[in-house]
C-alpha cells in the first residue's frame, strides 16, 4: 500500500477517534483563516479605490498651479503638450472663488468651483450638470445635496451669488439645475459648481484661472505621470499630486493598508500554530503505527509522506472551503450591500468590495506554501522514534 492510500484511510475512516475530530477542526481553522484574509483584502481594496476615486473624480489626480500661488493665464500650447502625454486623459482649467450664496432669507458662505460648462459634473444624483450654450456664459449652478437641504433649495430655484471684488459687491442670479453628493464632508458642505467664464467675468480677467486639474488614464502610476507633467511646465508653474493637497484623506487610506497587513499576519500565525499542533497530535496518536511501519522496513521518508499527504488533505480542503466562504460573502456584500456604514466617518454608505484576481491567487498559493513549510517541522520528529519503543507506546 502506498503512502497516499494509508493517509486517506487514517484521515477519513468512519470509526470515532481523535484523528477525525482533529482533521475536521484543522480544516475549519484553515478555512476561517483563508476566508478572513480574502475578506480583509477585498474590503481594504474597496475602501482605498472608492475613496481615492471620489477625490480624483472631483479634482483629477494632478493639479497644476503657480509656484507662488498667483493666478495663471490659460495657455493652449501647454494644454496641447499635456494632452499628448500617454498617461493623460483630460486637462481641465479651473478657478475657485469664495462667495456668499443666498436663497430667500438664508445665506451660506461657500466656494464656487468654476470649470468649463462642457465638463461633466461628478456625483450628480438629481437633475443634470451645467450645459454649454455656444460661447455664452451659462447662468446655472450645481449644488451639493447638503447645501440644498440647509438652504431649502429645490431644483429649478433661482439663487443669488454675491462676490466681493475690489471692495465692490457683485451679484448674479443662477438657476439650480442639479444636485450632487460625494459623501466627503469637506466637498459637500463647501463647494458649488458654476461656469468658469462666469467667475472670470466677475474678476474682469477672461483668461485667468487658478490652475489645471489633470485626470489620468486607469491604472496609471501617479508619481511617474506627475514627473512627466512637470517636465512640460513653463517657468514658475508646478504640478502636484492630489495626494499632497489632501494628505489627511490619503493618510487615512494608507492606515487601512497597515490594518490589512496586521490582520493577515495574525491570521497566518493562527493557521501555522493550528497546523503544527494538529500534525503533532496526529503523529502522537499514530506512534504505534509509525513504530510498526518502521519495524516492517518502512523508511522515515515513506512514513513522512503519509503525514504530508494527510496534511495536504487538511491544507487544500481548508483552502478550498475558505476561498468559497470568503469570496461568497464578498459577492453577497457586493450584490446586496447589506452592511451599511456611517458615511460621515467613512465617506461611503455601504461596505465596498473590490476583487483582485492576482491577490486571490497569491493568498491561495501563499497559504499552501506556509502550510507545507509548517508540516515539515513535525515530520522531522519521525526519525527520532524507535520502532521498539513505539510499538510498546500506548
Amino acid at each position: 500500500m502506498n503512502p497516499f492510500e494509508i493517509a486517506k484511510r487514517i484521515s477519513f475512516q468512519k470509526q470515532k477517534n481523535y484523528t477525525r475530530f482533529i482533521v475536521r477542526l484543522s480544516i475549519a481553522a484553515t478555512s476561517i483563516s483563508v476566508a478572513a484574509i480574502l475578506i480583509t483584502l477585498s474590503i481594504v481594496n474597496g475602501f482605498q479605490h472608492v475613496v481615492s476615486d471620489k477625490v480624483y473624480s472631483f479634482w483629477g489626480q494632478i493639479r497644476i498651479a503657480s509656484v507662488n500661488g498667483a493666478p495663471l493665464t490659460i495657455d493652449k500650447n501647454v494644454e496641447l503638450e499635456l494632452k499628448k502625454l500617454p498617461a493623460v486623459q483630460s486637462v481641465t482649467p479651473f478657478l475657485n472663488q469664495s462667495i456668499v450664496l443666498a436663497y430667500e432669507q438664508d445665506i451660506e458662505g461657500v466656494v464656487a468651483k468654476g470649470q468649463p460648462s462642457s465638463n461633466a459634473t461628478p456625483f450628480i444624483i438629481e437633475g443634470r450638470g451645467i450645459q454649454p450654450i455656444s460661447d455664452r456664459i451659462v447662468s446655472e449652478v450645481v449644488l451639493s445635496q447638503k447645501l440644498a437641504a440647509i438652504l431649502k433649495i429645490k431644483l429649478g430655484a433661482v439663487v443669488r451669488m454675491y462676490f466681493f471684488n475690489a471692495g465692490n459687491v457683485q451679484q448674479r442670479k443662477l438657476t439650480v439645475v442639479g444636485l450632487y453628493h460625494s459623501g466627503i464632508e469637506d466637498y459637500d458642505s463647501k463647494f458649488i459648481v458654476v461656469d468658469l467664464k462666469l467667475l472670470q467675468q466677475l474678476n474682469n480677467q477672461p483668461n485667468e484661472i487658478e490652475g489645471y486639474s489633470i485626470a489620468l488614464k486607469k491604472d496609471t502610476k501617479i508619481d511617474a505621470a506627475n514627473d512627466a507633467v512637470q517636465a512640460k511646465m513653463p517657468v514658475n508653474w508646478v504640478s502636484t499630486t492630489i495626494k499632497d493637497y489632501y494628505p489627511q484623506i490619503f493618510d487615512w487610506i494608507g492606515v487601512q493598508s497597515i490594518n490589512r497587513n496586521v490582520t493577515i499576519t495574525i491570521m497566518l500565525i493562527i493557521a501555522i500554530v493550528n497546523l503544527l499542533t494538529c500534525l503533532f497530535i496526529l503523529m502522537l496518536e499514530r506512534v504505534t503505527m509509525i513504530g510498526t511501519l518502521g519495524a516492517l522496513g518502512a523508511t522515515s521518508g515513506f512514513i513522512r509522506q503519509i503525514f504530508l499527504y494527510q496534511a495536504s488533505f487538511i491544507c487544500w480542503m481548508g483552502i478550498g472551503l475558505g476561498t468559497l466562504i470568503g469570496l461568497g460573502l464578498c459577492f453577497l456584500q457586493e450584490k446586496f450591500e447589506w452592511i451599511q456604514l456611517d458615511e460621515t466617518a467613512y465617506f461611503i454608505k455601504t461596505l465596498p468590495i473590490d476583487f483582485n484576481v492576482t491577490e486571490i491567487a497569491s493568498v491561495i498559493i501563499g497559504t499552501a506554501v506556509v502550510c507545507y513549510v509548517s508540516f515539515l517541522i513535525p515530520t522531522l520528529w519521525i526519525k527520532k522514534i524507535s520502532p521498539t519503543k513505539a510499538i510498546k507506546f500506548d
